[in-house]
């Protein structure tokens, strides 16, 4: 059984003139252990998938429809203080800015052993061990003596360590992660990549990883979700998609990342702009970008189709449906 579900998720923003959708008719699924990748362009609506399954959603965004499922329990309906057990202790959240996850008036031992105390039975003593140990987890040196040292006292890298040892604070089963390597030079990127693989492997905790990073998809996950204009556009194994991507946007995607083995005077780029929430063209959003567009393209919106070993939002694929 998959350990989150999100099934036709809709997420909706009223206004003075008129509800905007965010995010429009999104489902997938991830299996404990695994990592899901999920990447597009900014406005695409990563982060506020994130935010829907945490239960963070800012006001006056809502869940207008759809389901959010936790090991089969319902998530999305539940009330602030009931989703408040669920978060921390059952689904964590790494943001992308260490400094605005961190408090800068507590050291980060206090953080973590409050954390640990708010969802776990244990005394100060033995949550103070837990914190020790989780530091040492992921990669903190000395932590024995780091842990009374204020988060201005860390490094950047050191600091996402910390915000991922207080993610791990309370042994959540789904951790969902927004960005962390976006801050960060490339050495500590390779460090903090390797670090949430080890946790997924030791820990048996799955990851929903947000990034616009196609390199650290590769690196990272198992499968990868394509978004675009609040949709699903292509699913599947990421090798997969990576190396035979089934969308024009995601071969956008792909070709748009420098290749070292050649030499370009220029790089490839997507032509236009992310559609507006209150302009999103009718038939399939990226159609007004879309070299291979066609009729159907700009009059029907394609559903999720079978597109060799993944699949992929775009009609292109509909004759390997109909044959």
């Amino acid at each position: 059984m998959s350990l989150l579900e999100v099934k036709n998720l809709v997420v909706e923003f009223p206004g003075r003139r008129g509800t905007l959708r965010a995010l429009d008719d999104i489902s997938f699924s991830i299996a404990p252990g695994e990592i899901l990748g999920v990447v597009g362009e900014s406005g695409a609506g990563k982060s506020l998938t994130g935010a829907a399954i945490i239960g963070l959603l800012e006001s006056p965004g809502r869940v207008a429809a759809g389901q959010i499922l936790l090991e089969g329990q319902r998530i999305d309906n539940l009330g602030n203080e009931q989703m408040r057990h669920i978060r921390g202790r059952r689904i964590g959240a790494i943001f992308q800015d260490p400094l605005t996850s961190l408090n800068p008036l507590y050291t980060v031992g206090q953080q973590l052993i409050e954390t640990i105390q708010a969802h776990l039975p244990v005394n100060a003593a033995e949550a103070r061990r837990r914190a020790i140990a989780l530091l040492q987890d992921t990669g903190i040196p000395a932590a024995e003596q780091r842990i009374d040292h204020y988060p201005h006292q860390f490094s950047g890298g050191m600091r996402q360590r910390v915000v991922i040892a207080l993610a791990l604070a309370a042994e959540p089963q789904l951790i969902v992660a927004d960005e962390p390597t976006t801050a960060l030079d490339v050495s500590i990127q390779a460090q903090i990549i390797t670090l949430l693989k080890n946790i997924c492997k030791s820990r048996g905790a799955a990851v929903m990883l947000i990034t616009h990073d196609m390199g650290v998809i590769a690196e990272t996950c198992d499968r990868v979700a394509v978004l675009y204009a609040g949709r699903v556009v292509e699913i599947g194994p990421v090798h997969e998609v990576i190396n035979h991507p089934a969308h024009p946007y995601t071969a956008g995607l792909m070709a748009s990342i420098p290749d070292m083995t050649q030499d370009r005077e220029r790089l490839n780029q997507i032509d236009g702009a992310m559609p507006r929430l209150n302009a999103i063209p009718p038939g399939c959003a990226f159609n007004p970008r879309c070299p291979r567009r066609f009729d159907r393209c700009t009059a029907e919106r394609p559903d999720l189709l079978p597109a060799g070993a993944t699949r992929a939002a775009c009609w292109l694929h509909a004759a390997e449906v109909a044959a």
